[in-house]
């Protein structure tokens, strides 16, 4: 490979970077106050409950394991998932649409397919 192919591949690199800098980074959980506290187990009961991990979404009545995930040119994050509801026999595939807050940057807010909130959720400390 010549300077200017070896120059190409590092500009390749680098816009990929950028790209993947700019999307939104799971590699940490985020959740809200009793997803965050549960992240490593039901530790207290909570009615409502919202934990997004890079693998899967909890919520208090149900568990989703992701499948599939697409980076949309908006910056959000298409997930499909399979879900297992409380008290419901089988699993459901369903997706999630993943963007960040348009009033807090660091906050993410993921909604179901027919486009309904299911809560905004902070990166868990």
């Amino acid at each position: 490979m010549g300077r200017g192919g070896l120059l190409f591949a590092a500009v390749l690199v680098l816009a990929a970077s950028q790209v993947s800098a700019a999307g939104i980074d799971l590699s940490k959980p985020y959740g809200d106050k009793y997803g965050c506290i549960n992240r490593n187990g039901q530790e207290v009961a909570a009615d409502q409950m919202l934990l997004l991990t890079d693998k899967e979404l909890i919520t208090a009545a149900s568990a989703c394991t992701f499948s599939d995930k697409q980076a949309q040119a908006d910056g959000s994050l298409v997930v499909t998932a399979t879900c297992e509801a409380e008290g419901e026999e089988g699993q459901e595939p369903t997706k999630f649409t993943i963007k960040r807050s348009a009033k807090n940057a660091k906050k993410l807010v993921v909604t179901d397919e027919d486009g309904n909130v299911m809560g905004e959720v902070s990166r868990c400390k």
